[in-house]
């Protein structure tokens, strides 16, 4: 009997298919500046980087990689950004033939949707809403890169940082100015860190809350109490690091530009891979501090990465439950469900295994210091892209573990389980037995 792909294991080969591509199309002559090809661990990095939107990379994007290379990273972005599945649906729908019932319900799981009705209106949704906000992006930057490096390279470098930037992906082209910078030479200029930073919220706070943001607009009561965990977790996690960082990590800079990167780095450091400071500058604190956001990551159904704006919120919100010796989490009141809680609790397991085992093995393999290699891996699990500047030193195997983390982080900690791991539903019940924890 022939088995079936679970939709876990098809959105998994999914991507893994679009990273093959992206190798094949990478190594070619005509992707790199020199019109070698880059080597296949160079171009399987890199591709794996671009569609899972994470921004490390091992060769600087706006040097190494040809026109051609740039506009195939572009793509890969573009993909791994909406989700393999969100454009393989919309290609089905333009071509005229019948979406399946199966397909739909790949869909479902791919956004994150709590419904399978309506998901092929709502991948057309997400299709005119990327496209609205990354030309609008470019079009917003433009006057400043226009000016800065002439009209076509100008509009060629508006057009990718505002993809990317909505992506949160955190690839850049500034490598024409020094090598591996990011945005560092934008630090103070205030259009370019307001539309990169609008970006980068508007790609990262989820398509399920704009849809919910256009139906019911400023009536805040109908909003889905989902929406107004991911709005409320969103703007604590960007205010009170951007304190942080402005009180205690940049207090030496002018208070303009102080202000600046401050905001910046609070942004960024939630999965789009961007910097307009060097980052080695920070202090332990300040790292840890960015190692966290960058593990909580995004929202659901969004171009972000991470544990998820949700899945913290629902660990804050449970704890808070035991110590008032409440029985379910709750917000805005309404209560969790117990599965959310324990899927939430495995998400958190996960996420901290991995971050700490990939740590603790490249640092190890490379004799690099810890919180070094765990800045590194916690920008691979939750998709970011941010580094202290190691990775492209890193031998093959640290390398390979980062590619995995990225795979991870993208594809999502619960989909890559379901689909490792072949259900088992249970027929019975084992007996119950007091644990004491704690």
């Amino acid at each position: 009997m022939k088995r079936k792909l679970t939709s876990s294991q098809i959105i998994l080969l999914g991507f893994a298919g679009a990273i093959l591509l992206g190798t094949g199309v990478l190594m070619l002559p005509i992707s790199t500046a020199d019109g070698r090809g880059a080597s296949f661990a160079d171009a399987l990095f890199t591709a794996t980087s671009a569609v899972c939107v994470t921004g490390l990379i091992v060769r600087d994007t706006g040097t190494y990689w040809s026109g051609f290379g740039q506009a195939a990273l572009l793509c890969l972005i573009q993909v791994g950004g909406m989700g393999v599945v969100t454009l393989a649906v919309a290609v089905t729908r333009a071509s005229g033939k019948r979406i399946s019932l199966r397909q739909r319900s790949i869909a479902q799981e791919a956004v994150s949707a709590q419904k399978v009705e309506g998901i092929v209106r709502f991948t057309g949704f997400i299709l005119t809403l990327t496209a609205a906000f990354e030309l609008l992006g470019a079009a917003l930057l433009a006057p400043v890169f226009c000016g800065e490096f002439g009209l076509l390279r100008g509009l060629w470098y508006s057009l990718f940082h505002a993809i990317s930037a909505f992506c949160n992906a955190g690839f850049d082209l500034m490598g024409a100015r020094a090598p591996y910078s990011s945005l560092t030479s934008f630090s103070a200029q205030p259009l370019v860190n307001l539309v990169l930073m609008a970006l980068i919220v508007l790609g990262g706070i989820g398509f399920l809350t704009w849809e919910d943001l256009k139906t019911n607009r400023w009536h805040v009561r109908r909003y889905r109490m989902q929406t107004k965990v991911i709005l409320t977790t969103s703007g604590l996690l960007l205010l009170l690091p951007a304190l942080y960082f402005f009180f205690f990590e940049f207090s030496a800079f002018p208070l303009g530009e102080r202000t600046w990167v401050s905001l910046f780095q609070s942004v960024t450091a939630r999965t789009a891979g961007f910097n307009t400071i060097d980052l080695n500058a920070l202090s332990e604190v300040g790292a840890a501090v960015m190692m966290l956001l960058m593990l909580v990551g995004g929202s659901p159904g969004s171009t972000a990465g991470g544990m998820k704006t949700t899945t913290f919120a629902v660990l804050l919100s449970t704890a808070v439950c035991v110590f008032r010796r409440r029985e379910h989490a709750r917000f805005f009141g309404r209560r969790v469900s117990d599965e959310t809680t324990r899927d939430a609790a495995t998400l958190l397991v996960l996420y901290l295994g991995l971050f700490l085992a990939g740590g603790f093995l490249i640092s190890r393999l490379e004799n690099l210091p810890l919180l070094t290699c765990l800045f590194e891996t916690a920008s691979a699990v939750g998709t970011v892209g941010v580094t202290l500047g190691i990775t492209p030193q890193l031998g093959l195997a640290s390398r390979g573990i980062l590619i995995l983390l990225m795979i991870f982080g993208r594809v999502g900690g619960l989909t890559m389980i379901f689909a490792a791991v072949p259900s088992s539903p249970a027929v019975s019940r084992l007996p119950q037995e007091k644990l004491t924890v704690g």
